[in-house]
């Protein structure tokens, strides 16, 4: 399958050098000309993915029409830009979307997105603990590829796989996709213990209190539990709650060093996107009925509606209750 990528971001390029080994040409379209040209003139990203050579099969280019021969598309623009990029791709494609969020204004998941923009598009999700650079230097990855078609997700699992990069089927897209999207908020409150000193077991309470948020959002949405105990679930929740490589940690690490959201979220070229997310959760989650305090706590700090000191108090006043 000839496969194509959209998007030149740091996962995007890491995602098409590991489908250029075999020798496979792969095509990456990207918005920045200054991307396109060192792909091409000097096999690097210095923009996204910097210190990382890349192979000369990765072929970038700005027009999409270069991906009308593609067999699958890899979608990996920012969540909220993804039904515009979308809207552009070749019809009737297998989209494998990798972009993790919620749309502001609609709170659509990104398959939904799909359904709504190309309905004539085959969807898989890719989704799970990754690390761009990691993945680009080939170091051992295992990741959910879920699709509702499992004959079309086994032919999909078969071409991205690697040695070090196993996708493990699944036919849960919703779990798949909210394990992803909730991740980035949590991410941004564990960040926000660490720039706050609040220590380790905080940290963990953090992680697993929202895991049990993440559960029962994906629950009341049809995902199944057992997807989101998974790797796209808390396996994508531990990775990104541990380590300042997560833009969504780094953004929560500033909000608790006492750093002004808007001072943060201002001139960033990579995109947190539990910062966009956030508010379409507590919304969604809201509006089903779950509760989901942790949530609740980031989107306070992002907005500024109270200062870090009362929103932990707040938390930690909190009822106490069976576990």
């Amino acid at each position: 399958m000839k496969a194509g990528v959209l998007g030149g971001g740091a996962w995007g390029t890491a995602l098409a050098q590991l489908l250029t080994a075999g020798g496979d040409d792969v095509r990456l379209w990207a918005l920045e000309p200054e991307v396109i040209a060192a792909v091409n003139r000097d096999h690097a990203n210095p923009l996204y993915l910097p210190g990382l050579p890349l192979s000369p099969h990765v072929i970038a280019t700005g027009d999409m029409a270069d991906m009308a021969d593609r067999d699958m598309l890899l979608v990996v623009s920012p969540a909220q830009h993804l039904r515009s990029v979308i809207a552009q791709a070749p019809a009737r494609v297998p989209l494998i979307l990798c972009s993790k969020g919620i749309e502001a204004g609609t709170g659509l998941l990104m398959s939904e997105v799909v359904a709504h923009v190309r309905p004539d598009a085959p969807i898989a999700v890719l989704s799970g603990p990754t690390f761009a650079h990691e993945v680009a230097q080939g170091l051992p990855t295992a990741i959910t590829l879920a699709c509702g078609d499992g004959a079309l997700g086994s032919r999909l699992a078969a071409r991205i796989a690697r040695p070090a990069f196993r996708p493990y089927l699944s036919d849960d897209v919703i779990g798949a996709e909210i394990g992803g999207a909730v991740k980035n908020v949590l991410a941004i409150a564990c960040g926000v213990s660490e720039g706050a000193g609040l220590g380790l077991n905080a940290r963990a309470a953090l992680i697993s209190r929202g895991f049990a948020e993440m559960t029962r959002f994906g629950l009341a949405r049809g995902a199944r539990a057992e997807t989101l105990a998974g790797l796209s679930g808390l396996g994508d929740l531990v990775l990104t709650c541990s380590s300042t490589q997560s833009r969504n940690f780094t953004l929560g690490k500033g909000l608790g060093e006492g750093r002004a959201p808007a001072d943060l979220l201002a001139n960033r070229r990579t995109v947190a996107e539990g910062a966009f997310t956030a508010p379409v959760l507590r919304a969604a989650a809201r509006a089903a009925g779950v509760d989901m305090p942790v949530v609740e706590a980031v989107c306070a700090l992002i907005e500024g509606a109270a200062p870090l000191a009362q929103v932990i108090d707040a938390l930690l006043a909190r009822p106490l209750r069976a576990e």
